[in-house]
């Protein structure tokens, strides 16, 4: 199993939609990217609201995770999804490691070089790990945000398909 960690907007619908993706076995919102250690929907400080995606590398990737997320949510708005306007609401990409660097680099070079959004896309990558101190680590929600759709389906979200594959 992999872990990827991307923030699009309002964590809810994100997990929603990226739940139901073959080979991701559980979803997590949270918090990633900020500078408060232990934060809370009160104080998060610079954080995106997240969604850790744990997958089964055997039937999708980290790639095709990449392609699913830009196409569920609008990648050239800057700190906003739908009505979410702020940082808590920006377009990250988490990376663990230079290859998943790598590769979303050229996943944002295949989205604007698509032609599909009149803007450029300004998702921005973040890097994960203890050296980067609170930012650098994913910290989960309340309890109340975990699979808040699959509680409320007529529940507020911000996502939709906006356009099909990438690759």
């Amino acid at each position: 199993m992999r872990e990827i960690i991307l923030a699009g907007g309002c964590f809810w619908g994100l997990e929603e939609l990226l739940r139901a993706q073959p080979g991701v076995t559980d979803t997590e919102c949270g918090y990633c990217g900020g500078t408060v250690a232990n934060p809370t929907y009160q104080n998060h400080d610079g954080h995106a609201e997240a969604v850790a995606i744990t997958y089964d590398e055997t039937k999708t990737n980290f790639r095709q995770l990449l392609n699913f997320f830009f196409q569920i949510h609008d990648p050239t708005t800057l700190n906003r999804q739908g009505n979410d306007i702020g940082a808590s609401y920006r377009s990250t990409i988490f990376y663990a490691n230079a290859d998943e660097l790598r590769v979303a680099r050229d996943f944002i070079e295949i989205v604007n070089a698509s032609k599909r959004w009149a803007k450029p896309v300004v998702t921005t990558l973040e890097p994960l790990g203890a050296e980067h101190g609170a930012a650098g680590k994913f910290w989960p929600a309340e309890a109340y945000h975990q699979d808040y759709l699959q509680k409320h389906p007529n529940g507020y979200t911000c996502h939709r398909m906006y356009c099909n594959s990438y690759i």
